[in-house]
């Protein structure tokens, strides 16, 4: 973990004299995935100028106003588009996709698994919280099979995504899961991400006790830290785990590490001796 500290963080990374107070509600875990994001930056030594915070619409959204780096707030599922174009632009940029799991996987989800089929060069960080947590509550494709929503009062009837074989099947470059009671092992997880080339996701697992928690039984969002706790586990161990032990628990941890070239490096590639070929004469 980086050696940053908070005076740090405020007067060097963060638009602490206009855009303060947070909107994010007691207990929500966004602010430790922010926080995680700036000490990575910060640890690998790239300069503010040389980063693109690209943000959709809802909770997650709203962390782009809050960071001194170049930054986007786009519309809702759109995220990965806006990010492709910019990394298409100017690849030396470290363009960042913030979403949040409705964002991403609903309205979002077609751009999703084509940026990670194409392996475009942009580090997409999925805040899964299990709901729409700015627009009240509304059951997303993440939410847990069951659970309780404002739009399923009786229970959750759809089978949920599972956000990392969502994105190993694409094609994404570089997979991984944590969660914001791990912040060590997450921030761990970020700069890695964040130096891969091609494709990156990292899905942070982070809790919403107000649209969330408190329709599903958690008395406190000290209780869903409590579960993330009890509920993680590295994916090396879930893997030696008998099949009728992984019910309840969840892998955390890196699950795809390709290394493949991104796709604006094979583009820029193939411009370049497209028209070295065409000085030549085409010969």
């Amino acid at each position: 973990m980086s050696n940053i500290t908070g005076n740090e963080i405020i007067h060097q990374y963060l638009r602490h004299n206009k855009k303060f107070p947070h909107v994010l509600c007691a207990g929500c875990g966004h602010g430790i995935v922010l926080g995680t994001l700036i000490r990575s930056i910060h640890a690998l030594g790239i300069p503010k100028d040389d980063v693109v915070v690209v943000a959709g619409i809802g909770c997650s959204g709203r962390l782009a106003v809050y960071v001194d780096f170049n930054t986007v707030h786009t519309t809702h599922g759109r995220a990965l588009s806006f990010a492709t174009g910019i990394k298409m632009s100017n690849p030396k940029l470290h363009v960042i996709a913030l979403m949040g799991d409705g964002d991403a996987l609903s309205i979002g989800g077609n751009h999703l698994i084509h940026a990670a089929r194409r392996n475009i060069g942009v580090t997409a960080m999925i805040l899964n919280n299990n709901i729409y947590g700015m627009t009240g509550g509304q059951s997303s494709p993440a939410t847990p099979e069951g659970s309780t929503t404002m739009t399923n009062p009786y229970g959750q009837l759809d089978h949920s995504f599972d956000t990392v074989e969502l994105a190993r099947g694409a094609g994404a470059n570089y997979v991984a899961r944590g969660t914001v009671f791990h912040v060590n092992r997450l921030e761990k997880i970020m700069m890695e991400a964040l130096e891969r080339p091609g494709f990156s996701l990292v899905e942070a697992i982070t809790p919403c006790h107000t649209q969330f928690g408190r329709k599903n039984k958690y008395n406190s969002p000290v209780d869903m830290y409590k579960w993330l706790k009890s509920t993680a586990i590295p994916v090396e161990r879930y893997n030696e785990l008998p099949e009728d032990k992984r019910a309840d628990r969840m892998p955390i941890g890196v699950f795809v590490d390709r290394g493949r070239p991104g796709y604006e490096e094979l583009y820029y590639a193939r411009q370049e001796n497209f028209l070295r070929q065409a000085a030549k004469g085409g010969k």
